[in-house]
């Protein structure tokens, strides 16, 4: 099972922007070629919402409609981390964020991936 550490959370206002990383086992990505690597969201009381995803080899992403034109995602080979580049942020988007992770696909759905980081608290203010 591959380890998976999220940080980068935080507190901060409406309109403001957040850097989350999610960080897997040393040798993930060698060990395992079409690894991909998804970030998914919950607020207290709703289910868990898929937010965006990527291949770490390809580089394709997919992204939310709630997110698009505001987050990206992108992978920091030399770091062997992915990174969700949170901007002009909402306080709908107030959750913790979990990354996860999974083989050759591109998927939305939480039971899709078999690799769950501990989450990040991401609050957003008014």
């Amino acid at each position: 099972q591959v380890q998976l550490v999220e940080s980068g959370g935080g507190l901060v206002q409406a309109g403001d922007s957040l850097r989350l990383s999610c960080d897997p086992s040393p040798g993930t990505f060698n060990t395992f070629t079409n690894y991909v690597v998804g970030w998914f969201r919950q607020a207290p009381g709703k289910e868990r919402q898929f937010v965006a995803a990527i291949t770490w080899r390809g580089g394709s992403t997919l992204f939310a409609d709630s997110v698009k034109g505001r987050f990206t995602i992108s992978t920091e080979h030399a770091k062997n981390m992915v990174v969700l580049q949170m901007n002009s942020l909402k306080p709908e988007d107030t959750a913790i964020y979990y990354c996860a992770g999974r083989l050759y696909g591109l998927r939305t759905i939480p039971s899709d991936y078999s690799d769950w980081g501990q989450g990040t608290q991401v609050t957003v203010s008014s």
